[in-house]
């Protein structure tokens, strides 16, 4: 697979505040072409996890949860509200990490991250309310692609986004929940370097590089750009999905 030697990213402006069954696709390709910014094929279309999971309902109010006896005991150990550790515990396969003020967990997708992903920044009612991440972000985000297609005519990658932390580095970095119509995950095992080494042991987790380059111009505060387009880059290798990132347990040194 050869490399971009020049990459263009373009956040979408004016994207509005999403609601609950809002045709996000429409959206994004009506925001887009008054931004003179139609998409072409081979673009990567990246879309923070937040819009997808508003547009889906995923919007739950803390009023409505009922904490369990686990959550309680979770709650009081880590200093969060036990209705929050309900809603972190049902998106959870298990508890990973835990202490005052920090609560890391292996979502039901099978990553590991902070709260399993539930969020409560930049939404209405913040403190009284919480988003969880979508349904099936794969799935989404292979709908979405279609919906393009149809819609277009043209053939683009699409990536879900969310931010994660790292249990050795400071800082959250973007990364992809979910991906259709590009490599997740560059295996490079068997390929050259510079003087002739065969490469045992790379691979790159492409998916979540492209996200992170996007989420340079999204951010995570009140930039209120969800939605970027990434274009330049050779798409032509194996597609794979999000999932293909998760380190499978037995190759996990640290779980």
């Amino acid at each position: 697979m050869s490399r971009a030697s020049k990459l263009a990213a373009f956040a979408i402006p004016d994207i509005p505040l999403i609601q609950a069954g809002d045709d996000i696709v429409g959206i994004i390709l009506s925001k887009s072409a008054s931004a003179d910014l139609d998409l072409r094929v081979g673009d990567v279309l990246v879309i923070a996890s937040k819009i997808v999971a508003k547009a889906e309902g995923r919007y739950v109010r803390l009023s409505d949860v009922c904490a369990s006896s686990q959550a309680v005991q979770l709650a009081a150990e880590t200093g969060k509200d036990p209705r929050l550790v309900e809603l972190i515990l049902q998106e959870s396969q298990a508890v990973s990490r835990k202490r005052i003020g920090v609560l890391v967990t292996e979502h039901r997708l099978g990553f590991v991250s902070a709260n399993a992903g539930v969020d409560q920044s930049n939404i209405e009612e913040g403190d009284e309310a919480a988003l969880l991440l979508p349904h099936d972000p794969d799935g989404a985000a292979a709908e979405i692609r279609a919906d393009i297609g149809r819609r277009l005519g043209i053939d683009v990658a699409v990536i879900i986004s969310d931010t994660h932390g790292r249990a050795f580095r400071v800082g959250n970095v973007g990364v992809a929940i979910g991906a259709a119509g590009l490599p997740a995950v560059m295996d490079l095992r068997g390929s050259r370097d510079l003087y002739g080494r065969m490469l045992e042991v790379t691979q790159l987790a492409y998916a979540d590089l492209v996200a992170s380059a996007a989420h340079l111009l999204s951010g995570e505060a009140d930039e209120g750009l969800p939605a970027v387009v990434i274009r330049g880059l050779d798409l032509s290798a194996r597609h794979g999905r999000a999932i293909d990132l998760i380190r499978s347990a037995e190759h996990d040194l640290y779980r």
